[in-house]
């Protein structure tokens, strides 16, 4: 009975980042992960799981003791490196935007788990932006209006902002946004 309580009592403490990770995509993504428990150990297994929206948790990568086990169409992409329970994502493409689980489990008199979840979102840089002005040939002061829009190829999650010397537009008489 004492060495059933001794394991169940034996606290895992798993520590994650609390906040969204952002990672850019194309490069090379670090989900740092510690963990410390107050057992003794004979065998310790980390397990990571990636869950896009809507699916079920896939394995990506896992270890026993010092031996990492990749799921064979992800061996190339994430890096384990055990007893560090920390998984390094290269290169970060849009489809990794999601969770990832990372569950640690201890044996020794008895076992015991813990698990917890990060939020991986993927950005892309934002392209230089381009303006096109209508008419092309410019306006005469005080005659007609000018139309300027600014585009860009690629990027997530892009804020248009126009700047008049310096300054902030904002929306009035002469300005208007679309």
């Amino acid at each position: 009975l004492f060495h059933f309580y001794a394991g169940i009592c034996s606290a895992l403490k798993l520590t994650v980042p609390s906040h969204t990770i952002h990672g850019i995509e194309g490069q090379p993504l670090h989900l740092s992960v510690d963990y410390n428990f107050n057992a003794t150990a004979s065998e310790i297994q980390i397990i990571w799981l990636f869950e896009r929206s809507q699916s079920n948790p896939k394995y990506v990568v896992g270890s026993v003791n010092q031996g990492v086990i990749p799921d064979l169409e992800y061996q190339d992409k994430f890096t384990l490196i055990p007893p560090n329970a920390s998984l390094r994502i290269n290169p970060l493409h849009l489809s990794d935007e999601g969770n990832y689980i990372v569950k640690v489990n201890v044996r020794g008199n008895g076992t015991i788990a813990a698990s917890q979840k990060i939020q991986v979102a993927v950005d892309v840089p934002v392209t230089k932006p381009t303006v096109h002005t209508e008419p092309s040939s410019g306006v005469v002061e005080y005659v007609g209006n000018i139309t300027l829009k600014c585009t860009v190829d690629r990027g997530t999650r892009v804020v248009y902002q126009w700047m008049k010397n310096g300054k902030r537009l904002h929306a009035g008489p002469n300005y208007t946004f679309s």
